[in-house]
């Protein structure tokens, strides 16, 4: 009797093979080229027109306070109109902005204030592009393909967040900062005509805009979980980026160590990329949370003043988990907020995750100011620890699962 061949096993289908999602991956990778120069350049210019840290800190202001601003706004237009269409308008207003910078700083007519209106107009374009773009990417992909959709935009920015700064530096010290944001101008517009060509189609929504708003809080509110991400970044925020670079300059090499931590942290963000590929758990939410608490790491290991070896192996598998867990967070979310809620949850959280790093910031230096920097360090991954295991105990966190094929 003759013997049936096996069945060869399906081939899995990638999104790249998504002529649409290719062309969002595109516009996402050579904005990115941009984005990744764009603070060196901006620093740069405000201290060649004579200004100091606090004509910094103005300029920073006035780019992320209209993000905040207006982020609400934004989520309720990603859920009323053309996703593709915002996103062309908001990458476009960002190269007018940026294009209008470089100009200015060319011809050295560079002010604090030009240089912070431009920067105003940057980040309120922000806040339209952040809630289109969740939302894109689940217009774009099947259900069941988001987490490799989300790891592939991951793993080319995560890598551009490593090449660029160091690219931007050379540019700046070259060619000066406005040839770096002619460039971030430039990749913005290309951007913008990419995503345009998306044609997406709008969501179908009926109602007042401040009902859509209401409906979104609801359902921002109920999922009780989303609250952690808040907490996590203010304190990973302070302890990482505020007392981190204190701590190397008092206990380790200064800048050439912590310049090593960084690069340990960058290659984990690309090795949980590479891992989100490869892996695709099935209870997405309870990784996502869970993927979070290697954040305490780096810090612990400051705080108890361990040696540079522990803090480089922490800032990678800290690196790796934070990857993790903003691709599977990603894919839960995109999965399980309908279709036309999706740009206003997004805003939401983003106001959320946004507010909490200034409050972060000030609560840390008022508590440096009491406690020793490494105490401060213990508490920071101590607030990690704990908002990890509290949303681990949530039980609806356990029917946010992915979607199979």
């Amino acid at each position: 009797m003759e013997k049936t061949a096996a069945p060869l096993p399906a081939r899995r289908v990638t999104p790249l093979r998504n002529a649409p999602f290719r062309r969002f991956v595109t516009a996402s990778l050579i904005s990115a080229t941009g984005s990744a120069m764009a603070p060196l350049a901006l620093a740069y210019s405000v201290i060649e027109q004579g200004g100091g840290a606090g004509a910094l800190g103005v300029v920073l202001a006035t780019n992320s306070v209209p993000t905040i601003v207006f982020l609400l706004v934004g989520g309720v237009l990603a859920d009323r109109v053309s996703r593709s269409r915002l996103l062309f308008l908001g990458n476009l207003l960002a190269a007018a902005a940026q294009g209008a910078l470089a100009v200015t700083v060319a011809t050295g007519h560079a002010t604090t204030t030009s240089i912070a209106v431009c920067g105003f107009l940057s980040g309120t374009a922000l806040a339209f592009t952040v809630p289109a773009t969740q939302g894109a990417v689940a217009q774009i992909v099947p259900a069941e393909q988001l987490q490799q959709a989300n790891a592939l935009l991951r793993l080319p920015s995560n890598a551009v967040k490593v090449l660029g700064p160091a690219v931007g530096g050379v540019v700046v010290a070259f060619s000066g900062p406005a040839w770096a944001l002619a460039w971030d101008a430039l990749t913005f517009a290309v951007a913008a005509f990419l995503l345009l060509g998306l044609r997406l189609n709008a969501p179908v929504t009926a109602g007042s805009a401040l009902g859509d708003l209401r409906k979104g809080w609801a359902g921002f509110w109920s999922r009780t979980y989303t609250a952690s991400g808040t907490v996590l970044v203010a304190a990973w925020l302070a302890g990482f980026q505020l007392l981190g670079p204190v701590v190397a300059a008092e206990r380790y090499a200064g800048a050439r160590d912590w310049g090593l931590v960084a690069g340990a942290f960058s290659a984990g963000l690309l090795a949980g990329a590479v891992v989100c590929l490869r892996w695709r758990p099935y209870r997405l939410m309870v990784v996502a949370v869970a993927a979070g608490a290697p954040l305490a790491a780096p810090l612990l290991v400051m705080g108890w003043g361990l040696p540079l070896p522990w803090l480089l192996l922490a800032a990678l598998l800290a690196g790796i988990g934070l990857d993790v867990a903003i691709v599977t967070w990603t894919t839960a979310f995109q999965q399980h907020v309908p279709q036309g809620e999706l740009g206003r949850m997004s805003a939401f959280n983003s106001v959320g995750e946004r507010l909490a790093i200034p409050l972060g910031y000030l609560l840390t230096a008022l508590a440096t100011g009491v406690w020793e920097d490494r105490t401060v360090l213990v508490a920071c991954a101590g607030l990690i620890v704990a908002a990890t295991v509290l949303n681990l105990c949530v039980r609806d966190l356990y029917r946010v699962n992915a979607t199979r094929d």
